[in-house]
């Protein structure tokens, strides 16, 4: 009996000891318990799910050492299995994410960053209905600004960081999307995008970014060389991550309305003032309608948008996975316009060979079809006379008419007739991916190679026309017109590049070494049709004859390396080199050479501080740079070429009449434009970074200018070439503030504050001293004869207003026709114009709030621009008595606010009286969301959430909207305030 006993009792020892029990708690950074999360045993599917009160029971194996704990939204943590209760606090996945940032061909901790880089995770993303990317950022980062173009659906914005570097080659700046450069191709009209687009960044799901990291100073941005002075933004998208599948579906709701209408008479005062007026004869007082029409409602609408994703993300042991799909449906506060669009993304990144390989395979596409409204109707809305009707007495449009019939090709449009008989609908389809190979050597684990082979195709194509009972050009009345567009990108990218790691304990120091090779291959196909009369397949007389299939192509070759060497852990040093040959330029000019140095000194790691409670971190930054410029410029411009001249000039041969062709002015020795930057910043933390602030401060100075240039007259060259002449400098500081003022349990309050302060001065712009140039006019025309009021000038800011000096009376209001003799020669003209003020603020800022109390959370956002000017276009092209009265046998409506001066004609239009102030502060959107946790079973976390967006403007600019980037206000589309309500589901 004993021998037995004995030997049971050597069976069930070991039995018992395979198995033990693990309990712990899994809570917030707040202490808050988290129900639900997952607590796996590392490399088994032994697990179990936290209670309500966040704590677990395990039974794990004997052997076990590890457990994986994780919960959506929430980064994983690997806690060793120890003696007694575990207790574990798990970051929000975006909080993880913020502590490494993302640099040109790697990452880094934010503590070792040398440049000036800022990042924005999903957490402080911009909320509501976004349709396209850059608007997430919005207000968010010091130094960049994104400014909308306009409320049209899927409006693209104009992104600054810095302001820019050029003035006529591009100022945007380069986008990355997981290591693909997004191009930005030449569309068969010169300008830059997709045909068929609104923007092109709008093909792209914003529900699918997980961060942005906008590299500011050359130190971060130089390891991208030619493509880098305008700043670099670089987007990651979300990916799947281990643990059980998730799934996210996210649905907003939203209507938009017209946030403002402009003030203009209505029908009662407008039949006041014609009939009251001394000038006006019978026949004018005649044209008078009986009607009362609103046509400003009439084009408008409240719009509706529908914007619904669902992702499921997960992994399949070493595969993990997100797989996303959308659908946006939005209607424009401009009746008939329409964005459809449906987006997919796959992203996959499996580990191979005992993790030494990693791949990640990124497949982004769109499909979208926008239906263009004519947004001519915008300011028709303004100006019709709003005694007519809309249709007159024979069941057509009310249009103004000229004695014989016709249409008065002097006259506004009838807005509806605009909108109803104008039909442009495009198609475009667009993918872009890589596939990334990450091999960490077997016999030297310190050692990368990356092989990145990536692709950005897309293709637009649409046919707008006007029906037959509108005019087509040159008043052919009555009949419609037709053309076509279409337009093939393709571009490609492959890059190799090894990367070494090292810690060198010995020395007390770090190596991170990359040296790398670039090919980049851009190609885009428009193919461009005559204009069609609808009616017949004859062209339009006075449409200029284009090539069918016009291909633009350039290639860009790179070599490029990077060194940072810490010492310590507080001493840091960075130089990188890039040098970039590309086919835009001649032989001899096609290389450049960017260089960069930047150095970090962690002062909170010195002995004296380093026990210091209070203070989290301190480091100073110092950093130089090289960047290129050769965007916004043609491919092969320095090669001499030739272009058909316009149908206006032809030469006959017979009975033949032929096209000529007429040479395009070219500079064969045009090279590099190059920008060199200093950038000095510090970064300082208290309590854990609960208070902390960062300052950059920085000079940056670009040479041999790409500046577009008026020939003399009379030159057998077209009027204008482009060349590597002038400089410009810039300075600015920047401040980023960031507080938790409370951080409790139940309640966090969360503040950020962003401050922005830039001056630019233009130092060159011709190549010899010439004391009596003015400079080059530039911007938008103001009237039919192409008049500019905007001038680059040495001394100056870009893009400066260049107006007549008014006069005024005792009284303060001005006296028309009378400007102020600058250069008192007794003569007004064009030398007595000034330059005054400019269009871009001298000083941005940002501030964003978050106040969550249980499970509500309360977030605004507002943005301010101070000393920025306008042109306001709309007032001086109708701001007089011949506007309404006019002699082209037509009533105009104008806005009120124009009439004040009650000038009579349109001598003031190039007047500094219609350059108004237009600083301004704006509540971008406030919103509130309502964490509802756990529902169904425990099985769906639901989130519910209601965003104004566009909530108000305090300004005195009488205009629609003070933020136009040009600066010249003229037909914009209204920016429309929106309603959005948002479910989000996870489970």
């Amino acid at each position: 009996m004993a021998f037995v006993l004995a030997v049971a009792w050597c069976i069930a020892v070991p039995g018992l000891a395979q198995e033990r029990t693990v309990t712990g708690t899994v809570t917030d950074t707040a202490g808050r318990p988290l129900q639900s999360a997952s607590v796996l045993v590392r490399s088994t599917t032994t697990g179990t799910q936290t209670k309500p009160d966040g704590s677990f029971s395990l039974r794990v194996p004997a052997t076990a050492q590890t457990l994986v704990i994780s919960s959506v939204n929430y980064a994983s943590q690997e806690v060793p299995i120890a003696e007694g209760a575990i207790v574990v606090r798990l970051e929000p996945l975006t909080a993880a994410l913020a502590d490494v940032v993302v640099i040109g061909y790697g990452t880094q901790q934010k503590k070792d960053v040398t440049g000036s880089i800022a990042t924005v995770t999903s957490k402080d993303f911009q909320k509501g209905t976004i349709t396209s990317p850059d608007q997430l950022i919005a207000g968010k980062v010091a130094g960049v600004s994104v400014t909308s173009n306009g409320g049209a659906p899927g409006a693209g914005s104009t992104i600054r960081i810095r302001e820019g570097a050029s003035l006529n080659a591009s100022n945007d700046p380069l986008i990355i999307v997981d290591g693909i450069p997004l191009s930005e191709p030449r569309k068969g009209d010169g300008t830059s995008g997709i045909s068929g687009a609104a923007n092109s960044l709008a093909l792209i799901n914003p529900n699918d970014i997980e961060t942005f990291t906008v590299l500011k100073d050359a130190a971060s941005t130089a390891i991208y060389g030619s493509r880098a002075s305008n700043g670099v933004i670089i987007i990651t998208t979300k990916r799947g991550r281990r643990g059980k599948p998730q799934v996210n579906v996210v649905s907003n709701l939203s209507v938009a309305t017209i946030a403002k209408k402009l003030d203009v008479l209505n029908a009662d005062e407008m039949r006041n003032f014609v009939n009251n007026s001394p000038t006006a004869t019978e026949a004018e007082k005649g044209r008078l309608g009986t009607a009362n029409t609103d046509w400003q409602s009439l084009v408008f609408q409240n719009a509706i948008t529908s914007d619904n994703n669902v992702s499921v993300s997960g992994a399949l042991k070493n595969l993990p996975y997100r797989l996303s799909l959308g659908y946006l449906s939005q209607q424009g506060t401009l009746k008939t316009d329409l964005l459809q669009r449906g987006t997919v993304g796959i992203n996959l990144s499996p580990l191979l060979f005992d993790k030494h390989l990693k791949i990640d395979i990124n497949v982004k596409g769109s499909l979208s079809q926008s239906n263009f409204a004519n947004q001519s109707a915008i300011g028709a809305a303004v100006s019709f006379d709003p005694t007519q009707t809309v249709y007159n007495d024979k069941g057509g449009y009310f249009e103004w008419l000229q004695s014989d019939g016709t249409f008065n090709p002097n006259a506004i449009s009838n807005p509806v007739a605009l909108l109803n008989q104008y039909h442009s609908t495009s198609y475009v389809s667009r993918s872009f991916g890589n596939i990334q190979f990450d091999y960490k050597f077997h016999f030297l684990a310190d050692l990368h190679a990356n092989l990145n082979l990536g692709y950005d195709v897309s293709q637009g194509h649409g046919s707008p026309y006007t029906d037959s009972s509108r005019q087509g050009n040159n008043n052919y009345a009555y009949r419609g017109v037709r053309s076509y567009y279409k337009q093939n990108n393709n571009n490609y990218v492959a890059e190799f590049y090894l990367n070494y790691l090292k810690d060198l304990r010995s020395i007390n120091s770090n190596i991170n070494a990359v040296a790398g090779y670039g090919y980049y291959d851009n190609k885009s196909t428009n193919y461009n049709n005559y204009t069609f009369f609808v009616d017949t397949k004859d062209t339009v007389p006075g449409s200029a004859p284009t090539y069918f299939n016009d291909i633009q192509q350039n290639t860009l070759i790179s070599y490029y390396g990077r060194l940072i060497y810490t010492l310590a852990n507080r001493y840091i040093l960075q130089g990188s080199i890039r040098t970039d040959g590309s086919s835009r330029f001649a032989k001899e000019n096609r290389w450049g050479v960017f260089p960069s140095a930047a150095f970090t000194w962690r002062i909170n790691q010195e002995n004296f501080l380093k026990n210091s409670r209070a203070l989290s971190d301190l480091k100073l930054r110092l950093s130089y740079g090289v960047t290129g410029q050769q965007e916004g410029i043609a491919n092969y411009s320095y090669l001499p070429a030739y272009y058909l001249a316009a149908a206006t000039s032809q030469y006959q041969l017979g009975n033949t009449f032929y096209y000529p062709y007429t040479p395009v002015a070219y500079a064969a020795d045009i090279k590099w434009e190059q920008t060199e930057s200093y950038n000095a910043g510090i970064d300082i933390g208290f309590l854990k970074n609960r208070l902390s602030a960062t300052v950059d401060v920085y000079t940056r100075k670009t040479k041999d200018l790409l500046n577009t240039l008026n020939l003399p007259v009379g030159t057998n060259f077209t009027n204008k070439i482009t060349d590597n002449v002038g400089d410009m400098k810039s300075q600015g500081v920047e401040v980023t503030l960031n507080a938790s003022p409370v951080v409790s349990k139940n309640f966090r309050w969360d503040l950020s504050y962003n401050f922005t302060y830039i001056h630019r001065e233009i130092t060159r712009l011709t190549k010899t001293v010439d004391p009596t140039f003015f400079g080059n006019p530039v911007g938008p025309s103001i009237d039919p004869q192409g008049t500019q009021v905007q001038i680059n000038s040495i001394g100056y800011t870009p893009f400066a207003f260049y107006v007549y000096k008014q006069v005024y009376d005792t009284d303060g209001k001005p006296i028309e026709g009378l400007f102020a003799d600058l250069n008192r020669d007794g003569i007004i003209n064009n030398n007595d114009k000034y330059r005054y003020k400019s269009p871009f603020a001298p000083v941005k800022m940002g501030f964003t709030t978050s106040l969550t109390y249980k499970q509500w959370t309360l977030n605004a956002l507002l943005r301010a621009n101070i000393g920025n000017y306008m042109y306001n276009q709309v007032f001086s092209g109708s701001g007089n008595i011949a506007a309404i009265i006019s002699p082209n046998n037509f009533i105009q409506n104008v806005p009120v606010a124009a009439l004040s001066a009650g000038f009579q004609t349109y001598r003031e239009r190039e007047s500094d009286y219609y350059v108004y102030n237009a600083s301004f502060l704006k509540m971008d959107n406030i919103g509130l969301s309502y964490n509802a946790g756990r529902i169904i079973k425990n099985k769906v976390n639901l989130t519910v959430g209601a965003y104004c967006q566009n909530v108000f403007i305090v300004t005195k600019y009488g205009g629609l909207d003070p933020e136009v980037y040009s600066g010249v206000d003229n037909n914009i589309y209204p920016r429309p305030r929106t309603y959005t309500l948002s479910v989000n589901l996870n489970f």
